[in-house]
């Protein structure tokens, strides 16, 4: 019994040092199995990480070339956009170009008909004039021819009666030396007058190559008033206005004139003013500069001029004096020196006053 209870023991000793072997055993390979386990889960770890790292290199890489791509495709865009505009900008460009070409042959259209409109009428009254001139030319020959026998008569009634009137004869006498000189101070002004329209027709194309359209009416209009002027000199008959019983101040020294000579100072001062506004009004709506000395009348300034008892110098003097207000009120749109009435511009009486000093002589 106490063998078999040795044997049981030394089985029962050996189960359990097998048994404690085997969970030895078993710890062991669980230990292996975990550090296996673990180092698998680390393994997989590190995959994982290098799948993640890899896929966020390549999500960067496709987020860079995406950009790149939407960059690309901004900047085709941009291009193309450039390229529309240049293009609009072109056709804008070269519509405007050609609408600006059409309006410059336009108004070269409209230039053109104008100045053959213009040229036309100046031709229609150079004709009138002409023929009203030489009509005048027959009148004046014809009255020549009267006073020529006028004077025979008078000069045979003065035979007759020369011991019984020495006394007319003498103021006859002088009333003729009176009448001739009228009449060649009268013929200077005419040969004068032929040198000047030369002249006139000259700036007349000058004006015309500037365009100044409303200058070159203003021309033509004082011109006609020019030639009116003409055919009433050849209708004049000399008239006795009685003696120099009028005075004048021009550049502070008087001159004496008749009642006819007064009224035609005056009358100069007055026409001067009236043209020298249109003057200088055309010249404003032409665009042009201030320029006095350039308008044709102040050059002129012999319109109204009769040539009788005033020296041309004198008319033209005072002339230009109402000329120059007029071209200053004119081109600035005021009334300085004058003011608008029954269809004209006239100049105030205190201002003529103040340029003529006029004095009547006992």
């Amino acid at each position: 019994m106490k063998h078999l209870k040795g044997i049981g023991l030394s089985f029962a000793i050996s189960a359990m040092l097998l048994g404690a072997s085997d969970i030895a055993s078993a710890q062991g390979r669980r230990g292996r199995g975990e550090e296996r386990r673990q180092e698998n889960q680390a393994e997989r770890d590190q995959r994982q990480q290098q799948r993640q790292q890899e896929q966020q290199n390549n999500n960067q890489e496709r987020q860079q070339r995406w950009e790149q791509q939407r960059q690309q495709q901004q900047q085709a865009s941009q291009e193309r956009q450039q390229r529309w505009e240049q293009q609009r900008q072109q056709q804008r460009n070269t519509q405007q170009q050609q609408e600006r070409i059409q309006q410059s042959r336009e108004r070269e259209d409209r230039w053109q008909q104008q100045r053959q409109e213009q040229i036309q009428r100046s031709q229609e009254q150079q004709q009138r004039w002409e023929q009203q001139r030489q009509q005048q030319q027959v009148e004046q020959q014809r009255r020549q021819q009267w006073e020529r026998d006028q004077n025979r008569d008078r000069n045979r009634d003065w035979d007759n009666n020369r011991r019984d009137n020495n006394r007319d004869n003498n103021n006859w006498r002088q009333n003729r030396n009176w009448q001739q000189e009228q009449q060649q101070r009268a013929d200077r002004y005419r040969q004068d007058w032929q040198r000047r329209q030369n002249f006139l027709y000259q700036r007349q194309r000058l004006l015309e190559q500037q365009r100044r359209l409303n200058q070159l009416r203003y021309q033509q209009r004082y011109l006609d008033q020019i030639r009116r002027d003409q055919l009433r000199l050849q209708q004049w008959r000399y008239n006795d206005y009685g003696p120099y019983n009028y005075r004048y101040n021009r550049g502070g020294s008087y001159y004496e004139t008749n009642r006819y000579g007064a009224e035609m100072l005056q009358r100069a001062i007055r026409d001067g003013y009236e043209e020298g506004f249109y003057a200088g009004q055309a010249d404003r709506q032409d665009g042009y500069g201030y320029n006095l000395n350039d308008a044709y009348g102040y050059q002129d300034a012999s319109y109204g001029y009769d040539g009788y008892y005033v020296e041309l110098g004198d008319y033209q003097y005072y002339f230009r004096e109402g000329f120059r207000r007029g071209y200053e009120d004119g081109y600035y749109s005021r009334s300085r020196y004058g003011s608008y009435s029954n269809g004209g511009y006239s100049i105030l009486g205190s201002i003529l006053e103040g340029i003529l000093g006029l004095q009547l002589l006992n």
